[in-house]
């Protein structure tokens, strides 16, 4: 199974989306400043993940995802993005 994922830092004020087969995984690399992006904040939490069976379907939505800007994404399915 693969997952796409929106993350939200407080401290930047930024979300940042992704696709992986393992998300808690992913998460602790984010956390652990693995990431060119994410290595800026070590206060990442996951707001919003979509579960599906292969990996192509996760990265169409990933692409949708990123194409419209996470906080339009979520603003736009009913997300509480304050």
């Amino acid at each position: 199974m693969y997952s796409v994922y929106i993350l939200f830092s407080r401290e930047l004020k930024r979300y940042y989306t992704g696709q992986t087969a393992s998300v808690d995984r992913r998460l602790n690399q984010h956390q652990r400043g693995s990431g060119k992006y994410t290595s800026r904040a070590g206060d990442w939490q996951i707001v919003y993940t979509c579960d599906f069976k292969t990996r192509e379907e996760a990265m169409k939505l990933e692409k949708v995802i990123k194409s419209r800007g996470a906080k339009r994404f979520l603003s736009d399915t009913g997300y509480d993005v304050g």
